[in-house]
């Protein structure tokens, strides 16, 4: 026992200074002091490459300085906030493409002109993330107020008419939901409802549905996890049906888990793990060379996606979350050699000790492929939102008397990880 909590106190100080370093980079490199918002087109070093600003980006860094700023000590500091400040604001003068309607840009130019949208949920729900954050930390009611009537939005988008989303309905194209809509919607409806009775009350029905939604993507009798499925939760036809994203389902896996706690449910929490932390995990671990694959085919068939088997940041920094958040709620010791295996490859791979931040894109052998530490999908949020949460579950696992010790894997997708 004394040892793993020796380890747990090794992983919870190497973690935070990692976050102090990733945060710093950011600081340093992507803030636009002239126009607002930020930069997120940064080479290796934080050189800006391109000044084009991604709606989804600027939303994710908003949050990721507000929730830093509100929920870690040393976090508070007022060039945070004054950043997510003129980065909210940015967004609320530029992100919508025509207001007063809702629909919001994918790519802004520097001082906020539109320049693409994209026929999907996600740039408004990274507004709607940016605002609620931003009302957390400054108790202005006209950000909350925005984040409200964002997220009703999508809601009308998602459940009721698509239409103003743009998307024509073309006679081929098969009906079909991405696992990626309802486990967004779920995260929103734990980022309102977060401390906020009335807006958990209010979204509480869509949480189940959006559960029950994600929860549909098992398939083939519990042995997969399918990434598009009909809208009747029914298995789809050719490679779109077969098409599997191993990060995607780690990341549901830790929302649904969240959302088990907060409806008090232990048979689906154990459901949630079991399919969607060590199913994904089993299956998208690479046992040659370590580390998740971006995409996989149901059937073992080569997968259409050229970056299939490269190694990108995202999916282990939702994999470290998900398996320490699993250990966290029930002491399950597999999982919490899962974090282990998972968090050594990460940090022995994509850090930079050279000049912070995370590499992005690695090639399947785990090589550097991309040096940017920046672009138009990768910004200011999944590394360092993972090791804000890691730390913040470590720390609250350290304040426990007892500690169950880890044990292996008993799975042959351990070979290569070490």
């Amino acid at each position: 026992m004394e040892k793993e909590r020796e380890t747990l106190q090794a992983w919870k100080e190497r973690v935070g200074q990692e976050l102090d370093r990733v945060v710093a980079f950011w600081l340093e490199h992507s803030h636009d002091q002239e126009h607002g918002g930020f930069f997120t087109c940064l080479g290796r070093d934080g050189q800006v490459y391109d000044d084009l600003k991604y709606v989804w980006l600027q939303g994710r860094q908003v949050w990721m300085y507000c929730h830093l700023y509100r929920r870690l000590e040393r976090f508070r500091r007022p060039e945070l906030l004054d950043a997510a400040r003129a980065g909210g604001e940015f967004l609320l003068h530029s992100a919508r493409v025509a207001p007063p309607a809702k629909k919001c840009a994918f790519v802004l130019t520097r001082d906020g002109r539109p320049v693409k949208v994209q026929r999907t949920i996600f740039s408004e729900c990274f507004y709607t993330m940016a605002m609620n954050e931003l009302w957390r930390v400054t108790g202005e009611a006209r950000y909350q107020s925005e984040a409200v009537e964002m997220m009703d939005q999508i809601i009308h988008w998602v459940r009721e008419d698509p239409s103003g989303l743009g998307r024509p309905q073309l006679p081929g194209a098969p009906a079909t939901e991405s696992m990626a809509v309802p486990m967004m919607l779920l995260n929103l409806v734990d980022q309102l409802g977060e401390e906020d009775e009335e807006l958990a009350g209010k979204y509480a029905e869509l949480g189940d549905w959006c559960a029950q939604r994600v929860l549909q993507h098992v398939q083939r009798d519990g042995q997969a996890v399918l990434e598009h499925v009909s809208e009747d939760g029914e298995e789809l036809s050719g490679c779109l049906g077969r098409h599997q994203n191993p990060g995607h389902a780690l990341e549901a896996g830790w929302f649904l888990l969240r959302h088990t706690h907060r409806r008090g449910d232990p048979a689906l929490r154990a459901h949630v793990i079991d399919k969607f932390l060590l199913l994904p995990f089993r299956s998208g671990w690479d046992p040659e060379h370590g580390g998740l694959f971006s995409f996989q085919d149901a059937d073992g068939l080569c997968p259409t996606q050229l970056e299939w088997a490269m190694k990108l940041w995202w999916p282990h920094s939702e994999a470290m979350i998900a398996f320490l958040m699993g250990y966290s709620d029930g002491g399950d010791p597999t999982l919490l050699h899962v974090f282990y295996q998972v968090a050594e490859y990460t940090f022995r791979q994509f850090r930079d000790p050279e000049y912070g931040e995370w590499f992005g894109y690695l090639n399947r052998e785990g090589k550097v492929a991309l040096t940017i530490k920046g672009g138009p999908f990768k910004g200011c949020f999944h590394v360092p939102r993972c090791l804000a949460m890691c730390e913040e579950m470590l720390s609250a696992l350290l304040s426990r008397p007892a500690l169950a010790p880890a044990r292996p894997v008993p799975d042959p997708a351990r070979r290569g990880a070490e």
